[in-house]
């Protein structure tokens, strides 16, 4: 997938290559105070049947952000989604969400689901600007801090439906 949108630059969003592991966790450890580890995204790629990870790449550029999802039981359960610090607020983080939800659909899931901290204002803009709504919450969820993790969820258009595109500015996703 390619992408070139106004202020946004023309970008590839593909499967990750086990290769791209160490820019993957890179990019990861600007991003979350609980970093996943190099070990967790090795098993996602080769030992999850349900896993799926992205990555985002600037054309004839680096890495600058990656997506991790599983499409199991009709549900796109959005693992992680983060971009580099560098690259934010250029609507990179929009166009990888486009291309998740994207691949959600045409998994046969008809809702994609997610956890999000809400100190995490830009995240919280993107996904409500996506569709999300706010359905639960998850008590102390994240262990670095205790903080809460709002449960979002979204519709997914059918297969035969184009997924809706996000209009406006990344907020810094």
């Amino acid at each position: 997938m390619t992408a070139k949108t106004g202020g946004v630059p023309a970008l590839r969003i593909e499967p990750l290559r086990l290769e791209e592991i160490p820019e993957v966790a890179e990019i990861e450890n600007l991003s979350f105070p609980t970093p996943w580890s190099l070990s967790s995204f090795r098993h996602e790629m080769t030992e999850n049947p349900y896993a799926t990870l992205f990555g985002v790449r600037v054309v004839r550029g680096p890495l600058v952000g990656f997506g991790s999802v599983w499409a199991i039981d009709q549900e796109l359960k959005i693992n992680n989604l983060a971009i580099h610090p560098r690259w934010r607020g250029r609507g990179i983080g929009t166009r990888l969400l486009e291309a998740l939800l994207k691949f959600g659909a045409a998994q046969g899931c008809v809702e994609a689901t997610l956890e999000v901290r809400p100190s995490n204002a830009p995240a919280l803009r993107m996904y409500t600007r996506a569709g999300f709504r706010v359905i639960g919450r998850r008590r102390g969820y994240y262990s670095d801090t205790h903080e809460d993790a709002l449960v979002m969820a979204c519709p997914l258009p059918p297969r035969s439906v184009p997924p809706r595109t996000l209009a406006g500015p990344d907020p810094g996703c």
